[in-house]
């Protein structure tokens, strides 16, 4: 009888190359992170060449338009080796799924090829002080002014904040509950962050802070329709097979049929 919950070819090849970059790259300097507190911007940079930045990003916005079991199987090999770094690469490919399925021409052009390869990293801004599971009852807000958006209000455990360069908040524009929030993609440098005080074992090296918006211009890009020309393949299927093919040959990887 045919298992018909077996994985296929392609996905045993993608779980193989999550389990060797874990052994390679993560596993053996967790602890260390954990202990320094210390971000690892260059292990996102090595993740992004395997296209693991861009797991279900589509291939017209060049990423491997993969699914969410294959998404599964990547976050669960390093998780493996380190929960905080399963989880943020799990929040980067959130932030740019969310922009390559709803941004704009101009919005997907601007940050989808820098978010695709983690030369840019992004998060994912919703928690507050006053609404964690109940989403809906965020009240930072944001009012168009001309070209840009003013926000107001305050966001609470974002990881990566302060290091990373993109943040998609959710955020007020209307007086309905869930269908008045809007989502606003905001860049590094045009809000506050405050460091979280004490330490959280095991989460030490993803940094978890507040951020605060005061009244003054903040953001220009909102990722609400879909739509939008066709990006270069940077970071496609085809390159994924590509990079797999190469951790083959060195002796590290299962090839693709």
């Amino acid at each position: 009888m045919t298992d018909q919950f077996a994985l296929t070819a392609d996905q045993l090849a993608i779980q193989d190359m999550a389990r060797k970059f874990t052994a390679d790259r993560i596993t053996p300097f967790a602890a260390e992170w954990d202990e320094k507190s210390h971000y690892p911007v260059d292990v996102w940079k090595a993740a992004g060449e395997l296209g693991f930045g861009a797991i279900y990003v589509s291939e017209a916005s060049g990423g491997i338009g993969l699914g969410r079991l294959e998404a599964a199987l990547i976050m669960e090999a390093m998780a493996y080796g380190c929960p905080a770094t399963s989880a943020y690469i799990s929040i980067h490919n959130m932030a740019a799924w969310m922009i390559d399925t709803y941004g704009s021409a101009d919005l997907k052009e601007r940050f989808l090829p820098d978010l695709v390869s983690m030369d840019r990293i992004a998060s994912y801004c919703l928690t507050e002080p006053g609404s964690g599971s109940d989403a809906a009852a965020l009240k930072t807000s944001a009012r168009l002014d001309g070209d840009h958006y003013v926000l107001n209000g305050t966001k609470q455990f974002i990881s990566g904040a302060g290091y990373n360069d993109v943040y998609v908040c959710m955020v007020r524009t209307g007086e309905h509950k869930s269908g008045g929030i809007t989502c606003l993609v905001v860049e590094k440098g045009t809000w506050p962050v405050v460091r979280r005080a004490g330490k959280e074992a095991g989460l030490e090296r993803q940094p978890d802070r507040a951020g605060d918006f005061r009244g003054l211009p903040r953001a220009g890009g909102q990722p609400r329709r879909r739509g939008g020309r066709r990006l270069p393949l940077r970071h496609g299927r085809a390159r994924w097979r590509a990079a797999q093919h190469r951790r083959l040959l060195a002796g590290r990887g299962t090839a693709l049929p």
